[in-house]
């Protein structure tokens, strides 16, 4: 019975409050609402009571005739749920968890017991539900186990996945003492209280479990989701397969691979059924370690239980083999597998495609490219953008623009990463010019354009000198609303220091900052160089103190920049003395102030300035050393640059494999093969294997001198070694030999004993080309045998090789024109020199000065000029029209302007005047029409 003083609800009036209400939208009338008379709102009940004071009634209808009703709940109308809330009286009170007195709010006491029964009332309103829980700890009320359990509840039963990894958050981000409670008792809760709710407590506990376990695993906290997913068999339900999938995984990539064993190991314990993903997973943890038995016993308890591996599962395995084993094994697995029928897909060939490029085994790369295609799978962008970065990594340029345009005319777009590794390519090989333009034209063209590939245009416009237009290129990423970050303003700034304007890098340097771009040590250290290089001493150190105070900290290349900078200005002196200022010298340092000696030219000044180090038992870096010795060399100081390589054996510094091969080139160049000897035989004595380019630099440094017999021995000890020879290095070889059989040809005293001496290269020309497909001979290597041939009289010869090259589709050059042209003209047969000539002349070849030279001392030749201009042309083999206007030339000098005329400028000229008129008449539209005006045929413009 309701107390006294309190008025039953009159009937009549609640029915008008509900028919109000059926105005409002369904959302409102799913549970009735009472009226908050301090926040002006209604807010919800689950239930109406059957009292209610009748002083509320009255404000309640005067509210409902008044103002339009509101859907703003506060923590304080909220907690009106039930009766007791509003009069505590009316029940037995329990502890209170909340009190507070505060100008502007209600005097509400609220337990937790009060707040879980709120919370239930509400699970048919999740939004309120939020609503209520945010209020109510902004109020100060402190949640307990149970009021985030009941809160939980309304969150799985709406699936609000979200707000519930965040409310986890919470819980995992805060101590249990501030908290009152633990995860487990959490979970106690969640268990034993979550019948009530329609009996879906198992799938409560599992989808909390899950979300757990991620934040867990999101934090690094991976023993904890393993105990809370261990805990789980005793508290009567099983974890979802896929949370512990996901925890497998976070541990192989975070190096802790021996737990997922004992994670999959227990959860088969547990009784739960692992799907392909976990077998996918397990493939992986044991590839990573290198147990590839354990990995092939997966697949046997995958038959055994009757599940069938996904592709995932061999591309997986194939990865693993190729981390470890090497690529070869994983295209070798690849293959099998595909061979009994196992699913294969692009992911799999993208690992050995990969795996091949990190190894830079590029050919076999590309082969697996060409397999994949050739058995019906398509390639992505992934496999062919690895291609393209790791040719472009090797500096071949050709084969990566070769594979980007395949890729495109196969419908495959392209990406800004793929182009930026073909653009930063060119600038490093210094095409800088050429990546200018692409840029440009990939910008018309409507492609995506990152931050990274800007920067690399700008880069690239600094160092053709053109910092302007670099700079109106940040300016249009401003206006594309693109992010400018330090490395943009550095580039820019490095742009202007290289071209010595030294105020406008100032200038960009004091936007960059107003641009609320925060210098690093990068910037500083480009600023600094750029005033050390224009000898502003004063000004670099000012600027090293700014740094300081920007709470940043110079360091080895600040200094450095410093040094070599001075030394590049010409100030030796002064950035002798700044080294000598540095309190904590490092070998750094040392080295720049000898790789600023170098850059500047000043060779014998870096000697000196290393003479010095080295008595003091400093010895400067190998890359410094190398500089140094390259200098020397091309300054031809051979004596000091041996001397460096001693120094450097006696302070127990190994020299570089360059460096060696340096000193042997120089050597061989200057015809001194016994110090170039002496250092080959130092090289092989520290137990460095000679490679391809030092046997073929002693090899040609030895037939440079006619020493054959030595060249043919460190050609057998290369290969003895196993070092294979190139195509130059068998070019060097027949080069000496020709050369050699020449010399013997020409000390023959009688002709006819010169006629039919004859050049014996078989070896190794037949050596070469039973090489096959792993060397082809050259344009180069052709021309060295033909000019070999032609010179010894072997004409025939040298036009079977002449065909053999133009067979193979080599485009001869002008050097093998001049031999062959030379030789013709040798023997008086000049309608051969004549014909070649032509033909040089048809593939767009220009005569040099030695061409035009052989032609006309040849010419000049010939006296039967008769016999040449009375030709049969009814019987000539090629009655060409260039034979015709030669014999009408009217004489041998004639003859010889006639054929340079038409060499050099006769086949260019027209061709040029129609580019230019072609070219001015589109600078100006008004000539065009006039043009087309007069024009009396079709209209060709």
């Amino acid at each position: 019975m309701a107390p006294q003083h309190l008025a039953p609800f009159p009937i009549p009036q609640y029915y008008q409050v509900r028919s109000f209400c059926s105005l409002l939208p369904s959302s409102f009338l799913q549970i009735p609402l009472l009226f908050d008379s301090y926040t002006q709102s209604f807010f919800p009940c689950a239930s109406i009571p059957m009292w209610i004071p009748s002083t509320r009634l009255i404000s309640c209808r005067k509210f409902v005739t008044r103002i339009q009703l509101t859907r703003f709940y506060s923590a304080s109308a909220l907690v009106q749920l039930s009766p007791a809330a509003q009069f505590p009286e009316a029940e037995e009170q329990d502890v209170y968890t909340f009190r507070k007195d505060c100008a502007g709010d209600r005097f509400i006491d609220l337990n937790a017991s009060r707040v879980v029964e709120s919370f239930y009332n509400l699970k048919n309103e999740p939004n309120l539900a939020c609503s209520f829980f945010t209020q109510l700890k902004e109020s100060g009320f402190q949640h307990n186990v149970d009021t985030y359990a009941a809160f939980i509840r309304v969150l799985c039963r709406w699936r609000l996945d979200r707000k519930l990894q965040s409310l986890l958050s919470e819980i995992v981000g805060s101590k249990e003492s501030d908290m009152g409670f633990d995860i487990t008792a959490l979970f106690e809760v969640l268990r034993e209280g979550g019948e009530g709710v329609e009996g879906q407590h198992s799938s409560v506990l599992v989808r909390v479990l899950d979300m757990l376990v991620k934040e867990y695993v999101r934090v690094g906290m991976f023993d904890e989701a393993i105990d809370a997913l261990f805990l789980t068999k005793r508290r009567g339900f099983l974890p979802h397969i896929m949370s512990c999938n996901f925890l497998m995984n976070r541990l192989i990539e975070h190096g802790k691979v021996d737990m997922v064993v004992v994670i999959y190991r227990h959860l088969k314990m547990l009784g739960l059924n692992p799907n392909h993903y976990t077998y996918g997973i397990l493939v992986k943890a044991y590839c990573r370690n290198g147990n590839f038995e354990e990995a092939f016993d997966v697949f046997r308890e995958m038959e055994e239980v009757g599940v069938s591996p996904t592709a995932f599962t061999c591309s997986t395995f194939i990865e693993g083999l190729c981390s470890h084993k090497g690529s070869d094994s994983g295209y070798e697995a690849l293959r099998k597998l595909r061979a009994a029928h196992w699913p294969i897909d692009t992911f799999s060939y993208t690992a050995v495609v990969r795996g091949f490029c990190s190894e830079m085994k590029l050919e076999e790369a590309e082969k697996v490219l060409f397999a994949m295609v050739n058995e019906g799978v398509d390639p992505d962008v992934c496999i062919y953008g690895a291609l393209i970065r790791a040719y472009c990594k090797a500096g071949n340029l050709r084969q990566a623009e070769a594979l980007h345009d395949n890729m495109v005319s196969n419908g495959i777009k392209t990406n800004c990463v793929i182009v930026s590794s073909i653009l930063q390519c060119k600038c490093v090989m210094g095409m800088v010019s050429e990546a200018v333009d692409q840029f440009k034209e990939l910008r018309d063209s409507g492609i995506f354009l990152d931050e990274v590939l800007y920067n690399i245009a700008v880069d690239a416009l600094c160092k053709l000198g053109k910092v302007e237009e670099a700079e109106e290129l940040l300016n249009e990423m401003m206006g594309r609303h693109m992010s400018l970050d330090v490395v943009h303003y550095t580039t820019l700034i490095a742009g202007y220091c290289l071209q010595g304007k030294l105020v406008d890098a100032k200038n960009i340097f004091e936007k960059m900052k107003e641009k609320g771009v925060e210098p690093d040590i990068i910037t500083y250290n480009v600023l600094v160089g750029g005033f050390s290089r224009n000898g502003l001493i004063e000004e670099a150190l000012e600027l090293l103190n700014c740094i300081e105070t920007q709470g940043l900290k110079p360091n080895s290349a600040t200094h450095n920049r410093i040094i070599e900078g001075l030394c590049m200005a010409g100030k030796v002196k002064e950035a002798e003395a700044f080294l000598n200022t540095l309190e904590d010298k490092c070998l750094e340092n040392y080295s720049a102030m000898v790789d600023g000696c170098c850059k500047a030219n000043f060779t014998r000044e870096a000697y000196k300035q290393f003479s010095k180090f080295s008595k003091q038992r400093i010895l400067v870096k190998k890359n410094s050393c190398l500089k140094l010795l390259s200098s020397l060399c091309m300054e031809g100081e051979w004596d000091k640059a041996l001397i460096l390589l001693k120094r450097m054996l006696d302070c127990n510094v190994e020299p570089s494999q360059m460096m060696y091969s340096k000193l042997i080139g120089a050597f061989c160049r200057n015809g001194d093969m016994k110090r170039a000897q002496w250092v080959f035989d130092l090289l092989v004595e520290r137990r460095i294997t000679p490679n391809v380019i030092t046997y073929t630099m002693m090899i040609n440094g030895y037939c440079r001198v006619n020493c054959l017999l030595q060249a043919r021995g460190i050609f057998n000890d290369m290969k003895e070694r196993g070092i294979k020879p190139d195509v130059i290095t068998y070019t060097v070889l027949l080069d000496g030999h020709l050369k050699e059989s020449l010399k013997r040809a020409r000390s023959l005293q009688h002709a006819k004993e010169r006629e039919v001496e004859k050049i014996d290269d078989s070896p190794f020309w037949s050596e070469l080309n039973d090489m096959g497909k792993k060397i082809e001979p050259d344009v180069f290597c052709y021309t060295v045998l033909i000019d070999g041939h032609c010179k010894t009289n072997n004409f025939q010869d040298a036009i079977d090789l002449y065909d053999e090259m133009i067979a193979r589709g080599l485009q001869p050059d002008i050097v093998t024109y001049t031999a062959l042209m030379s030789s013709c003209l040798s023997r008086g047969d000049i309608d051969m020199a004549i014909t070649l000539a032509g033909e040089m002349s048809f593939r767009g070849i220009k005569p040099d000065s030695r061409a035009m030279s052989v032609l006309h001392c040849g010419i000049l030749k010939e006296t039967d000029v008769e016999k040449v201009q009375q030709r049969d042309y009814e019987n000539l083999k090629d009655a060409s029209l260039l034979w015709f206007l030669v014999d009408m030339s009217g004489g041998i000098v004639r003859l010889r302007d006639d054929l340079m005329t038409m060499l050099i400028a006769g086949h260019e000229t027209t061709a040029a005047v129609l580019t230019w008129a072609v070219f001015l008449l589109a600078q100006n539209p008004s000539k065009v029409k006039k043009a087309q005006a007069d024009w009396s045929g079709p209209n060709i413009l």
